[in-house]
């Protein structure tokens, strides 16, 4: 057995693990998959196919619980021939085998590119919103009746006090360089705009079951495979959740359809996105536009980029930060364009 993807004691581990998959076959090559900001996975070639190992790791997805429950729905979407990556049953019928700790589950190895949204064409951006859609009201189908409320908005106070703490990191942060002076930058920006805009802060919404719904919960281009034109699979069911389920069409959109150099929307892929999501989910213009407050809102309140980079010492999510950065920026000065796209 060749691949770099584990130490050998590792590797023994997993293969006395897929041994529990009765026509997986023996492990011929161990290929780590790099991408992935919560958990690991290997692409394992055997001699019978080839397969997607994934190890659960973050603390509040890995639950054993929580890992069933992803599995039920994405098989669940899967028979309704949604392309739900949904995963294999084991000798004893379970998709969740614990080892060292640690939940894993084995897939079929799909392939596939990602593609960001700016690459679309109009076309595949109704596709892609009609997509979404159709998973919103194929979860609604498979998943028990949302039981969560909804959130508070953010409160511009606590975020204000979340800057500061942020603007003393970065200031402190030795060598200082051009991510930090982008940081500050931002930081004081972001605390001008919430000052001038926070008479415009969402009130929190009313409990309602046509709103609110099961949602993939991390709907964006790396965890959505292409074949060519169309969709393949979609990946990376950690963060399924009940939230407002136009929300989620919103936060897409914005990640989707980004540019990056400058943080603006492509309001014309936009509006083709989201006429196709309102008319497969069924979602009115009024929650729409709701939803588009809530997540523009969102985005002012938001540092999870710096708190991964000044806190944990992670910098993975620091590609990320310029263009989603600017896009909150910019998103203020063409609130009534994004509105009109997303909800006219």
């Amino acid at each position: 057995m060749t691949g770099t993807a584990t130490e050998p004691h590792e590797r023994a581990s997993l293969t006395a693990l897929l041994h529990r998959y009765e026509d997986a076959g023996e492990p011929l090559t161990w290929e780590a998959v790099p991408r992935g900001l919560l958990n690991r996975g290997w692409r394992v070639t055997t001699t019978k196919g080839r397969y997607f190992l994934k190890q659960y790791v973050a603390p509040d997805t890995a639950e054993p619980a929580l890992i069933a429950r992803q599995h039920r729905a994405t098989r669940g979407l899967a028979r309704l021939g949604l392309p739900a990556a949904a995963p294999l049953p084991d000798t004893d019928g379970r998709t969740v085998t614990l080892l060292g700790g640690h939940g894993y589950a084995l897939f079929p190895w799909i392939d596939g590119t990602h593609r960001e949204g700016t690459e679309l064409t109009a076309g595949q951006s109704r596709r892609l919103g009609t997509l979404l859609g159709r998973v919103h009201t194929g979860l609604a189908r498979v998943q028990p009746p949302p039981a969560a409320g909804p959130r508070p908005s953010a409160d511009p106070d606590a975020t204000h006090a979340d800057i500061a703490r942020l603007l003393a990191l970065v200031r402190a942060h030795r060598p200082h360089d051009d991510f930090d002076g982008l940081a500050e930058h931002r930081l004081l920006e972001r605390g001008d705009l919430l000052r001038r805009h926070a008479h415009r802060r969402p009130p929190d919404p009313a409990p309602n079951a046509r709103v609110q719904g099961w949602v993939h919960g991390d709907f964006h281009p790396l965890n959505l495979l292409y074949r060519g034109d169309e969709p393949a699979a979609i990946v990376d069911w950690d963060r399924l959740g009940v939230q407002p389920r136009a929300e989620e069409a919103v936060r897409a959109a914005a990640i989707f359809f980004v540019h990056p150099a400058d943080g603006r929307l492509d309001l014309r892929k936009v509006r083709a996105y989201a006429r196709a999501y309102r008319l497969a989910s069924g979602a009115g213009e009024p929650e729409v536009a709701a939803a588009v407050h809530r997540v523009w809102w969102e985005r002012l309140n938001d540092f999870w980029m710096l708190h991964w980079r000044y806190e944990r010492h992670d910098r993975r999510s620091d590609p990320l930060f310029p263009a989603a950065s600017a896009l909150a920026v910019w998103w203020t000065g063409e609130y009534e364009a994004v509105l009109d796209a997303f909800a006219g």
